[in-house]
């Protein structure tokens, strides 16, 4: 008579491998905060991108307004009108941390473009400090903390090249 089981040794064996492939995968997880963390700042900076595409194609002023205090930023017209979302029609353009459950540990620490806490870019792309196009940028970051982990955004001047650091 032939039995169709497992003996013991073989699911010893299974749940050692099975223990060695889990200590090798947890280090490679990152903590909810750090992930976070780069999805706000992989985003902002895709955000900060198209507002110069859309005032380079435009040949518009656009700009983005942010509020460190509230964790949210938004993208404006030159009328100073929040535009519609590109990917939520009807929806503005307004990127809320605070209500975005995949981006609820996020704060923005702060938005510094020359004392401004807005950038505007002109039809050309390149970037102003405010939400005109009267001081050109000399410096412009913005600083992102989710628990200990923090990320700055940078644009940089006459250009408009956005950087994660």
């Amino acid at each position: 008579m032939q039995k169709n089981a497992f003996t013991l040794i073989e699911l010893i064996v299974v749940m050692v491998i099975i223990g060695i492939a889990a200590l090798l995968a947890v280090p490679m997880i990152g903590s909810a905060a750090d992930v976070q963390l780069r999805s706000a700042a992989n985003m902002l900076a895709a955000d900060l991108d198209y507002a110069k595409s859309m005032a380079i194609a435009t040949q518009q002023n656009y700009s983005v307004v942010f509020d460190p205090d509230n964790d949210f930023y938004e993208v404006h017209d030159a009328g100073g009108t929040v535009i519609d979302h590109p990917i939520k029609p009807g929806s503005d353009f307004k990127v809320d941390f605070r209500s975005d459950s995949r981006l609820s540990r996020v704060d923005i620490v702060s938005a510094d473009f020359d004392s401004q806490t807005s950038v505007t870019f002109d039809y050309l792309g390149s970037p102003y400090s405010g939400t005109t196009t009267a001081n050109s940028l000399n410096s412009g970051q913005i600083s992102l903390q989710a628990d200990s982990f923090t990320m700055t955004v940078t644009v940089e001047p006459m250009t408009g090249y956005v950087t994660i650091h």
